[in-house]
């Protein structure tokens, strides 16, 4: 299996997207798969560079044995052609990210990422969007691991190298 690099993306890089690369390292390490990929995440907002991740968004992955390792960082150009897939919290950061890739395509034949929806992996629920729980009480950080782990899983399933008949 060749290494696969993996950018997640939100507003802020203090809840959603630090814990959707806490998630997937979480998955990776428990499936031994560590080394085959490299995971990061940024946001496309710069207010909170150098800062690990919101307190409430540590302490409820801290509750389900899940490690969130990252501080925060705004996304780059070079991203842009640094990872394979970048993966979006929502709607906004989608358009963001893509607005991005529209301003820094050379046509030089430059190898691009993959830009799409995190929930477009979701396997058991229906979203369009994880939700910014950022202004709201502790529910929403649960219900955004709650998405995060769904997500994560499907999109670690798509990425196995699939068995030759």
């Amino acid at each position: 299996m060749a290494e696969q690099r993996i950018l997640f993306v939100c507003l802020g890089n203090i809840c959603r997207s630090p814990a959707a690369e806490g998630v997937f390292l979480h998955l990776l390490a428990r499936e031994g798969l560590e080394e085959h990929f490299v995971v990061d995440s940024a946001g496309t907002g710069g207010w909170h560079v150098g800062k690990p991740a919101d307190r409430r968004m540590l302490a409820a992955a801290q509750r389900r044995g899940i490690h969130l390792p990252s501080r925060a960082r705004q996304l780059e150009r070079v991203d842009l052609v640094s990872f394979d897939r970048i993966l979006t919290m929502d709607h906004d950061n989608l358009r963001a990210v893509q607005a991005l890739a529209r301003e820094g395509a050379s046509g030089a034949g430059e190898r691009a990422a993959t830009i799409e929806p995190i929930t477009s992996h979701c396997r058991r629920f229906r979203a369009s969007e994880v939700p910014d729980p950022y202004y709201g009480g502790e529910a929403g950080f649960e219900q955004v691991l709650d998405l995060l782990e769904d997500a994560c899983s499907g999109l670690l399933e798509s990425l196995r190298p699939r068995p030759s008949a």
